[in-house]
């Protein structure tokens, strides 16, 4: 298919200059481009070949802010058939399976990628050209587009591997030095995860466009995917990644999992990274449900114990005699994170539960009051899981509430007045619902506390339990 037969010769209405290409004849032209680089194709056929080259012309016959305008209602679409050629261009000089290639087809391969990688430094030569003519996002939102297709072609094509070539390799380097020019960013790090605090980065879209190539079915089919995502992975590290950790984890499990050493090793390095860079004992959490999959409670007698029931038992062993306020720190900020998965089974564990709360209760922990906070936090999740074990345990959970709230309403310390009104909202919140889990009897123990007490504080805290256990809302004085 050559360029002119493509664009099936517009009429004069649809020209608006002479030797251009009305919108929508720019449209067709693309959208024509996109089919025969997706449509299936006999093995010697060079249908995709003869579209490359129209691409190519295409590009270069267009001027570039035609590329990315996008005011009217033909062009709204643009952009996004731009980022659909480039996905097809990149999955045209994509390596094949293994058995499919041998040396010719990495040769073909390499051929294939120098090819594309100066077409996309056309286009993003046009992108860097229309950041300087166009106003507004237009250029931006073509960029969108095009920067995940564009990335995954230069980082599969500029590691050594064996579909790569001295030549494909420069080409494809180029592409990524162009691509981080023209997004403005410093690293290829800064690209993913974004370079500034409000910027989004771009890993969660390089990682939707990675995820069809990922699953059990097709992970192979494409040589170079896992070496993509693994490089990619590697680039990212903490605090950034754990927000990644639902969609990262299950495909390094996936490489890790494979019967061949090469690919093992690989997965394994995936998932050490991951450790390294998210929190452990949260990435952990994400691990059970897989490592558990095969444990089904079938509704006759006691459910199993699972690894999440071990974890947590030796957490609590740790926590109990820990001194160092760094380590207790740190238990008590996962601890809710356990209590939370678990849910009603954390009754297995009501009894060390109990003891590391008024414990951790007790102790202040420096002026953030970090571990306090979560131990509170920790309690209010453990009522609401396991409410109809609680009722037993009210008078010793009540007194280590009221002995909180009157250490932190009188605590000498240099405690912002902030954290000590979060722990002691957190402590009434925990009040409250102890009332309701012992069917209103803390209102009752509490009621000549007022009459007795002169700390203004700890005043407002019993009245505020009194007057929602009332159903009364709580007026703040």
């Amino acid at each position: 298919m050559e360029l002119d037969s493509a664009l099936e010769a517009p009429s004069r209405e649809e020209s608006s200059l002479s030797g251009e290409l009305s919108p929508s004849a720019l449209g067709q032209a693309f959208s024509k481009i996109l089919h025969s680089l997706t449509r299936p194709e006999a093995r010697r056929g060079n249908g995709k070949d003869v579209a490359l080259k129209d691409l190519g012309d295409l590009i270069e016959a267009t001027e570039c802010d035609r590329l990315f305008e996008g005011s009217g209602a033909r062009l709204r679409g643009m952009p996004e058939t731009l980022g659909q050629v480039a996905k097809a261009v990149e999955k045209y000089a994509a390596p094949r399976k293994e058995e499919e290639g041998g040396g010719d087809g990495h040769s073909e391969v390499a051929e294939k990628a120098a090819k594309v990688g100066l077409l996309f430094l056309k286009l993003l030569g046009n992108v860097e050209t229309a950041k300087n003519s166009l106003v507004g996002p237009a250029w931006q939102t073509g960029l969108h587009h095009l920067a995940g297709p564009v990335y995954i072609f230069a980082i599969t094509h500029s590691l050594e591997q064996p579909w790569t070539t001295p030549r494909s390799r420069e080409v494809a380097r180029e592409v990524l030095t162009l691509l981080l020019q023209v997004t403005e960013c410093s690293s290829v790090a800064g690209f993913l995860r974004g370079e500034n605090e409000d910027e989004k980065g771009s890993l969660s879209v390089i990682l939707g466009l990675l995820k069809p190539d990922l699953n059990k079915e097709s992970w192979k089919n494409n040589p170079a995917i896992k070496h993509v995502f693994s490089w990619t992975l590697q680039q990212v590290t903490r605090p950034w990644l754990s927000q990644h950790l639902e969609r990262v984890l299950p495909a390094s499990l996936l490489i890790s999992d494979d019967y061949q050493t090469e690919n093992k090793i690989l997965g394994v390095h995936c998932l050490h990274h991951i450790v390294l860079n998210v929190a452990v004992l949260l990435c952990l959490l994400d691990l059970f449900p897989i490592l558990e999959k095969t444990l089904h409670w079938k509704g006759d007698g006691a459910r199993p114990t699972t690894h999440c029931d071990e974890v947590l038992q030796l957490i609590l062993t740790h926590m109990e005699p820990e001194h160092r306020l760094l380590l207790r720190r740190t238990y008590a900020r996962n601890l809710p994170a356990f209590v939370k998965r678990l849910g009603i089974l954390t009754v297995r564990h009501l009894k060390r539960l109990e003891r590391v709360i008024i414990g951790y209760l007790e102790v202040y922990d420096g002026p953030e009051e970090e571990a306090r906070l979560k131990i509170l936090e920790t309690l209010k999740l453990l009522m609401q899981h396991t409410w109809p074990r609680v009722s037993c345990r009210l008078v010793v959970l009540l007194k280590a509430l009221l002995k909180l709230i009157c250490d932190v309403a009188r605590d000498p310390n240099l405690t912002p007045e902030s954290v000590k009104s979060a722990l002691l909202q957190e402590a009434t919140d925990c009040l409250i619902l102890l009332d309701h889990c012992s069917q209103g009897r803390v209102k009752g123990l509490l009621a000549k506390i007022p009459q007795s007490c002169e700390d203004r504080k700890v005043v407002n805290c019993i009245r505020k339990v009194q007057q929602v256990s009332e159903g009364a809302p709580y007026d703040g004085t």
